[in-house]
């Protein structure tokens, strides 16, 4: 049977919801159930011209962040080994940058800066200048975000995360009790994490140093992303489905079938609209969220493989990267809304 046209909902009926009231040990954790977490959808060889410009790097672009407050836009390659550093609007000549460890991924920092996960630390990088420093963390780091207030959180592959503060490396708090914290974000002050071997999402009681609120999110939830309206934007590549939730108490809002490979995913702030990549058909897409169902708004052919993007606000870019080495493509959007 295919599936319904749109499916949404105002409340996490039918989803197990789970209130953690504290920290949780090792054992709880090797009870819970957990799966392989998913992985992008193969994309099949492009139909389609993509969109834009293509421009050629030589090789797979495994993730890549914009440098808030900066044209800058950091592709994560070679294994995690190397940075190329380029601008979201041109086609200028991507500087390297050699990294001292290899990095998971590469997210947005502070202004002008990009941070990388890695073994034993977390990667500062400066955009304009390309300088590394690392700020040491213990654990397999995999997963940060940036508060309000400059501290980072941190999140390790075994579950653990940590709050500090980048400039003395102090650990302010730690928080246990997920199998793995992979993505992180921040919405305000409240944060959340993703356990993509629990499928689930978790609201982070910073203050008390505990979990909050969790629920299920879908059956193979990869990517995360938050907005300034509070929305926490989940992509479940396992259903082929785009799920919105609120924080402070933990609610999903919306829930809609994006379709084939749903994986990459960025929030446009000066449109208000969330883009989505389509691993299984070689597109991205634009969605407004502010109805309570999202409608699309654009659709581009992409890359072949467009496991990562990223929204350039101010210049009104898309930049979303090929897995497979296809290259780095720029889509302008200015003007759509």
């Amino acid at each position: 049977m295919g599936r319904p046209a749109v499916r949404a909902t105002a409340v996490a009926v039918g989803l197990a919801v789970a209130l953690v009231t504290g920290c949780s040990s090792d054992t709880d954790t090797e009870k819970v159930p957990t799966r392989e977490p998913a992985t992008p959808l193969v994309a099949p060889v492009p139909t389609a011209p993509p969109a834009g410009a293509v421009q050629q790097v030589g090789t797979g672009v495994a993730a890549l962040a914009l440098a808030p407050g900066t044209d800058v836009v950091a592709l994560l390659v070679d294994e995690g080994t190397r940075l190329l550093l380029t601008s979201s609007a041109t086609d200028s000549e991507p500087r390297p940058v050699t990294l001292p460890r290899n990095a998971v991924t590469v997210v947005p920092g502070p202004d002008g800066q990009v941070l990388a996960p890695a073994a034993g630390a977390v990667l500062r990088i400066d955009a304009e200048s390309g300088e590394v420093t690392e700020v040491p963390v213990e654990g397999a780091a995999q997963a940060v975000t940036v508060l309000p207030d400059g501290r980072w959180v941190v999140g390790t592959a075994d579950g653990t995360v940590r709050i500090l503060d980048p400039e003395s490396g102090t650990v302010e708090s730690t928080i246990t009790g997920l199998v793995s914290v992979d993505v992180l974000v921040a919405a305000g002050d409240d944060v959340a994490a993703l356990d993509r071997h629990q499928t689930s999402i978790t609201e982070l009681n910073l203050a008390d140093e505990r979990l909050r609120l969790a629920l299920r999110a879908g059956e193979g939830a990869t990517q995360m992303v938050s907005d300034p309206f509070g929305r926490v934007v989940v992509t479940d590549t396992e259903d082929d489905e785009l799920l919105v939730y609120t924080l402070d108490t933990l609610v999903l809002r919306q829930r809609y079938p994006a379709g084939a490979g749903v994986y990459g995913v960025a929030y446009d702030e000066a449109r208000d609209l969330v883009w989505v990549t389509l691993t299984g058909t070689n597109e991205v897409v634009g969605y407004d969220l502010s109805t309570g169902i999202p409608r699309e708004k654009q659709r581009y052919a992409t890359v072949r493989q467009p496991d990562s993007v990223s929204v350039d606000p101010d210049d009104a870019v898309l930049v979303i990267g090929s897995a497979t080495g296809d290259g780095v493509q720029r889509i302008p959007i200015g003007g759509e809304s």
